[in-house]
Order: C-alpha cells, then sequence, then structure tokens
C-alpha cells in the first residue's frame, strides 16, 4: 500500500528490485523542497494576512497551502534517508512523515474538489454566493481535516518499522498482510474517494463552467468573471490529473501485488516500477499549488507585486544607506 517497499519477493518473481527508487526520490524532493518551502509560506502569509476570507475559495487555499506545508517539512527526513539508507531517528517520527504524505495527498485532493466546486456553483448560482458565509468553508475544512486525517491512518499501520530492520524507513518498510475483506475495503475506499468522487466532480465543474460561457443566460455573471472561473476549475483538474491520477491508477494494481493477488510478472514488474515515479508525481502538487494561487486569484497576484516590490525596495533603501554610511 502506501509507499513502495520491495524488500520482500513478490510471487518469486524476477526483476522486481527497483534500486533507481532510492536517488529518484531523493532528486525529486530536494527539486521540491526548498520552491515548495519558499512558494507556500509565501502564500499562507499573503492568504492569512492581506486577502479577505470572503473571497472565493480563500478558505480552501489557506488549508491546501497547509497541508502542502506539512509535507514540504517532512522531505529534508526523507532526503536524507533516501541518500544513506539509515534510519538513525525515532520509529514515530518515521511513521509521523510517512503519514503526513498521504495527509497532504488525500487533503488536497479534497480541497481541490471543493475549491472547482464552489468555484462552478457560484458562477451558476450568484446569489448563493452573496449569502455564502466564511464559517460554512471552516466547517468543511474542519470536517475535510477529521475525515481525511482519521482515513490515512491505515497507511502508517500498515507499513510498520516493527515489520522490518529499525534502520530502515519510507520505501523500506515492512508490509502487513490484510485479510481479503480488509483488502478490499481499503481500495475501495481510497479509490472511490480519492479518485472515482473527485474525477467525476471536477469533470462535471469543467464542462459546466465551459457551458455557461457558450450560454450566458445560464449565469448572472459577467464574461469576465466567467474566465476567472473557468481559469480555476480548469487550473484544478490539471493540478489532480498530473499530481494524483497516475498514483490512484496504480494503487489498484500495487496493493493487489502485495496483497498476491495478482501473480503475471509483467503486471507485477510494470506496477513496482512505475509506483516510485507516481509518488513523486504527487508530491509535485507542493509545487504546483501556489502557482494556482497565483494565476488564478487576482488579489493574490496584486497583494503578491504589491508586497514583494515593497520589501526589494526596503532592502534597496537599506543598502543604500548602509553604502553612504561606508563612504
Amino acid at each position: 500500500m502506501g509507499n513502495n517497499g520491495t524488500s520482500n519477493t513478490v510471487n518469486n518473481c524476477s526483476n522486481t528490485n527497483v534500486t533507481f527508487q532510492y536517488s529518484l526520490y531523493a532528486a525529486t524532493y530536494i527539486v521540491i523542497f526548498i520552491p515548495g518551502l519558499l512558494a507556500n509560506s509565501v502564500a499562507l502569509w499573503v492568504l492569512c494576512r492581506f486577502i479577505s476570507k470572503k473571497n472565493k475559495a480563500i478558505i480552501f487555499m489557506i488549508n491546501m497551502s497547509v497541508a502542502d506545508l506539512a509535507h514540504v517539512l517532512s522531505l529534508p527526513l526523507r532526503i536524507y534517508y533516501y541518500i544513506n539508507h539509515h534510519w538513525p531517528f525515532q520509529e514515530f517520527l518515521c511513521l509521523l512523515c510517512f503519514y503526513l504524505k498521504y495527509l497532504n495527498m488525500y487533503a488536497s485532493i479534497c480541497f481541490l474538489t471543493c475549491i472547482s466546486l464552489q468555484r462552478c456553483f457560484f458562477l451558476i448560482k450568484p446569489f448563493k454566493a452573496r449569502n455564502w458565509k466564511r464559517r460554512y468553508d471552516m466547517a468543511i475544512s474542519a470536517t475535510i481535516w477529521i475525515v481525511v486525517g482519521t482515513a490515512c491512518l491505515p497507511f502508517p499501520i500498515l507499513r510498520s518499522v516493527s515489520l522490518t530492520n529499525k534502520s530502515q524507513c519510507f520505501a523500506d518498510l515492512g508490509y502487513r498482510q490484510m485479510q481479503m475483506a480488509a483488502s478490499v475495503a481499503v481500495i475501495t475506499l481510497a479509490e472511490l474517494a480519492g479518485f472515482v468522487v473527485p474525477v467525476v466532480i471536477i469533470t462535471w465543474c469543467t464542462w459546466k463552467t465551459v457551458i455557461s460561457l457558450q450560454h450566458p443566460r445560464m449565469t448572472c455573471e459577467g464574461d469576465t468573471e466567467k474566465q476567472k472561473a473557468l481559469r480555476m476549475v480548469f487550473m484544478c483538474a490539471g493540478v489532480f490529473f498530473i499530481c494524483f491520477i497516475p498514483y490512484h491508477i496504480n494503487f489498484l494494481f500495487y496493493t493487489l501485488v502485495k496483497e498476491k493477488v495478482i501473480t503475471s510478472c509483467s503486471i507485477i514488474q510494470s506496477t513496482l516500477y512505475f509506483h516510485p515515479y507516481s509518488l513523486c508525481l504527487a508530491s509535485l502538487c507542493c509545487c504546483l499549488d501556489p502557482i494556482l494561487y497565483y494565476f488564478t486569484t487576482s488579489e493574490f497576484r496584486d497583494q503578491l507585486s504589491r508586497h514583494g516590490s515593497s520589501v526589494i525596495r526596503s532592502r534597496l533603501m537599506s543598502r543604500e544607506s548602509g553604502s553612504s554610511m561606508v563612504s
């Protein structure tokens, strides 16, 4: 399930060793860490301090930034492990970092879906938008954290350190076999909640937004507002399709391989080979989400430009004053 441990031989199938995963993970997380940390920190600062919370989808964006930061802050430990192949820290810290990966993934999926659905709904029903309260978004966000946080608990439970060497973590964690009924339940829940339902909702929102542009009578909004809504829905769909669909397509096969249900060597090899790439794509959302905020929220863009230029201006002035004192 979860990450991609391949320490056990799968059904005596040869060539199931994916040793390239260590360098792939290390390189991917190194590339993601600095941009993801800076972009999400700045995004959270701008969203919380300078943008009206009444703005469309801002509460969901704030929560998505928190989810991304939680995962990004765990990346240095992942980088350390994949470079050194040794885990010198506590078992709890390993499982916490492992858990944060999936908490980030499924929280991001839910918040992306909420952004698309809300933006589409407000476009079609603009009068509803005027009466919408900020506390509704806060209640939805709190519910998402509780449900997703609980639903992600099986990931670290099934990949326990106690099943393997204490100095191993992440990709090398042991895999706890499940009964067939439990395996079917986990696959069904993860695929439905994390893949099928969000795909249906985001696709429907994209279709309805496009239709509203072609039939002006469907909404009372102007063309500019429709274009903004379409851009936001399209970008949410883009992030979802790039980051999360590859993982969930492979997840079904990966779980069946680990449960020894699939016995075909070609499927086993291709599933285990693709799994590290799908997880790396999922982590890419930490860098793509801030781009979504920038290009879909004009107030975010304006505030970032205004305060960014003021910071640069103050630094230049301090340098000039310092140089004048020296001269």
